[in-house]
């Protein structure tokens, strides 16, 4: 019998009305993953391994891409989110109260411990432009982001994250042409993947900071009525759009070496391009920080709603009491935190292990969905040659997982017996095993069901 896979013919003609309102949605993915970790993750990559490591920030764009378009995908097809897909595929009669709310609570975490980051960054970036108390710009961010978040739906501040990050782009592009990298050297750092000594934590940090677990959970749950043509291009547009942000902060931190603060590339890049760029600078850096202040709460909300929507639909709806009250909690978290001018490490370090552990969860969610015949029709599947991409992609998201698994816990119970390569042969080792093991599954069940 033959099956007509889904491989989709983009229309002949998109309106640019259409095409630029998808790109704005969906820019809010793009929004949620530039935050001031990744300003600090990729200038320092820059400062540390000039444009060596851009090859990085290509294959995490790229993945990330695949991965949202299979989320939202998933979801057009099915009508179901994640939280909903994922409950259906891993929970037991045992379990099934239980699990939900362990991984509800994993992703709140993370989104709250984040959030103390996009906080404290926001206010770094407005700090270099003027000596105003943290106190005073933590305050207006975090009443900013509370208007945000309580009068807008999720269509109006996914558009609003739209614009923010075209001007971030626009600063931060601003700042690489200033710098005026040879073309060689883009090139062969985007092209030519080099991993050079010392080198292995930031490669890590660069494809992490990219590929994000929650934001899967908002590719399913901020699905709007749109065509699949539409879809994929938006997503396509938009993250590709975060991925060249990210490495125009990059290349930007090509003009400081030795040691790393904002303070100090800022300086840098006032040196070589005129207080304009270290103004502009400050401005990327707080849009940053601003755009993921909203994102974080926004993203604990969606993946709240999309784990107990179908119990408490009113409760869990965009006014409800549940998915506000979840917002505001983490909001809470980052502000309280941006008071006290602290950076919360163990914090970030707890929440780095527990994202580690759901991202490779949620990859392979989605995955198997893909290829279950009862949920989802098999026009909407893709080609089988996509299987193996999808399969590398998950193999590097469980070596992620297992590495910032080990690490933080080496951390946490203050073992240092393992060095950063044992570390990374040790994770990918295991990744792969259980990849392979993954697809022998896979294999025995299609063979199955085939007879």
């Amino acid at each position: 019998m033959m099956h007509t896979y889904l491989c989709p013919r983009m229309p002949k003609f998109i309106s640019f009305r259409q095409g630029s309102s998808s790109v704005l949605f969906w820019s809010v993915i793009s929004a949620a993953f530039i935050g001031p970790g990744t300003v600090t993750t990729c200038s320092k990559a820059g400062a540390s391994f000039e444009m060596s490591l851009l090859w990085a920030l290509l294959f995490s764009t790229l993945a990330t891409i695949l991965l949202q378009e299979l989320a939202a995908r998933v979801n057009m097809a099915t009508g179901k989110n994640l939280g909903e897909i994922m409950s259906i595929k891993y929970q037991s009669k045992k379990a099934s109260s239980r699990i939900p709310g362990f991984l509800f609570l994993a992703v709140s975490f993370g989104c709250a411990a984040y959030q103390a980051g996009n906080i404290l960054g926001a206010v770094s970036g407005l700090r270099l432009l003027s000596p105003f108390p943290s106190f005073a710009f933590t305050l207006v961010i975090g009443i900013l982001c509370f208007i945000l978040l309580w009068k807008g739906t999720v269509g109006q501040v996914a558009r609003f994250m739209g614009a923010l990050l075209v001007i971030m782009g626009i600063i931060f592009l601003y700042i690489a042409v200033q710098v005026g990298p040879a073309l060689g050297g883009l090139l062969k750092g985007s092209l030519l993947p080099t991993i050079p000594a010392g080198s292995g934590s930031l490669i890590i940090g660069l494809i992490g900071t990219t590929i994000v677990p929650y934001n899967l959970f908002l590719a399913s749950g901020v699905q709007k009525q749109q065509s699949l043509s539409s879809m994929r291009l938006g997503i396509a547009i938009a993250v590709g759009i975060g991925g060249l942000i990210s490495m125009a902060i990059l290349i930007s931190g090509t003009l400081l070496s030795g040691e790393y603060s904002y303070a100090l590339l800022s300086g840098a890049i006032q040196e070589h391009t005129g207080k304009m760029g270290s103004v502009f600078f400050a401005l990327g850096l707080f849009a940053a920080g601003f755009s993921s202040a909203i994102t974080a709460p926004l993203a604990a909300a969606v993946c709240g709603q999309s784990f107990f929507r179908t119990a408490s639909p009113e409760s869990w709806s965009e006014n409800g009491k549940y998915y506000k009250m979840t917002w505001i909690a983490v909001l809470l978290v980052g502000v309280l935190f941006g008071f006290m001018n602290v950076s919360p490490v163990p914090a970030i370090l707890a929440a780095q292990g527990i994202n580690g552990l759901l991202l490779p969860l949620v990859c392979i969610a989605i995955y198997l969905a893909t290829r279950d015949q009862g949920m989802m029709p098999m026009e909407y599947r893709h080609r089988p040659w996509l299987d193996k991409v999808y399969l590398f992609i998950i193999w590097v998201t469980c070596f992620l997982g297992l590495y910032n698994i080990q690490k933080s816990t080496l951390n946490i119970f203050g073992i240092q017996g393992l060095t950063e390569t044992k570390l990374i042969l040790i994770s990918a080792s295991l990744g792969a095993a259980f990849v392979l093991l993954l697809n022998q599954d896979q294999e025995r069940s299609r063979h199955q069901a085939g007879n």
